[in-house]
């Protein structure tokens, strides 16, 4: 008998929309219009990352996205007070911590929850109380993904940074911790996601593994877009996955 799986969804991070707006402290690019035009070519939901230094994502940004946009917002965010009290306020679809360092140019790594887990059970418990799912972007660490159990979290984004960026030779094997990892936190009762450094030549991989229910793309994304329109580079990247 014939299987179907489910195709994985697909969220559009539009960071980097406002990257070039706050290039000059204007009001263009729009991250707001560039999630209609990302909804348009077929995103599942979109996210955002409100880091505390406001580098690119501003609060009006996550305010105004919240109110326009009806397919699912996700907010990227740190597990500090601040940023918790605006997702309490603004009740995004799903909260993703992330670790965040002020002199990094994009995340770096996965989550420490294993290092954290008092802070994160807190945080957790308070944001699905709000009715929020709550997800940890988290590395292929079994530990880490058994930590992320123990604190509750509803789901688990693998970052694929060291996927996307090893050499021909050992991808293959990068690829077989992210399938690990991807079933480990299934058996776990967890959804499994998966992000960053994802592109136009890397994604089919990730996107064949057994479960996998989203995937976070945004730079690959964003860059194409240039050249072909958000709309277009959207639906490319919709048809690989499929």
């Amino acid at each position: 008998m014939k299987e179907f799986f489910a195709m994985a969804k697909l969220g559009v991070n539009i960071d980097h929309v406002a990257t070039v707006r706050q290039a000059r402290r204007t009001f263009e690019p729009d991250p707001v219009w560039a999630a209609v035009e990302a909804q348009l070519g077929g995103a599942d939901g979109i996210t955002v990352h409100l880091r505390e230094d406001r580098r690119h994502i501003q609060d009006r940004d996550v305010e105004l996205l919240r109110q326009t946009v009806n397919i699912p917002l996700n907010l990227e965010m740190a597990p500090t007070a601040e940023i918790v009290a605006i997702a309490l306020r603004i009740k995004p679809a799903m909260a993703m911590f992330v670790p965040e360092k002020r002199t990094e140019v994009t995340t770096e790594g996965g989550l420490d929850v294993a290092g954290q887990q008092a802070h994160l059970t807190e945080v957790v418990k308070t944001l699905k109380g709000a009715g929020m799912a709550v997800s940890a972007f988290i590395d292929a660490d079994p530990r880490q993904i058994d930590a992320a159990h123990h604190v509750g979290f509803s789901v688990c984004e693998i970052h694929t940074g060291p996927y996307a960026n090893a050499a021909s030779s050992t991808q293959p094997g990068e690829l077989v911790k992210v399938h690990a990892a991807g079933a480990q936190v299934i058996g776990l009762g967890m959804q499994f996601n998966a992000g960053h450094g994802l592109n136009y030549h890397n994604v089919i991989a990730i996107a064949a593994l057994p479960g996998i229910a989203e995937l976070h793309i945004g730079h690959s994304i964003i860059s194409r877009s240039i050249f072909t329109g958000l709309r277009t580079a959207v639906r490319e990247m919709k048809d690989l996955i499929k």
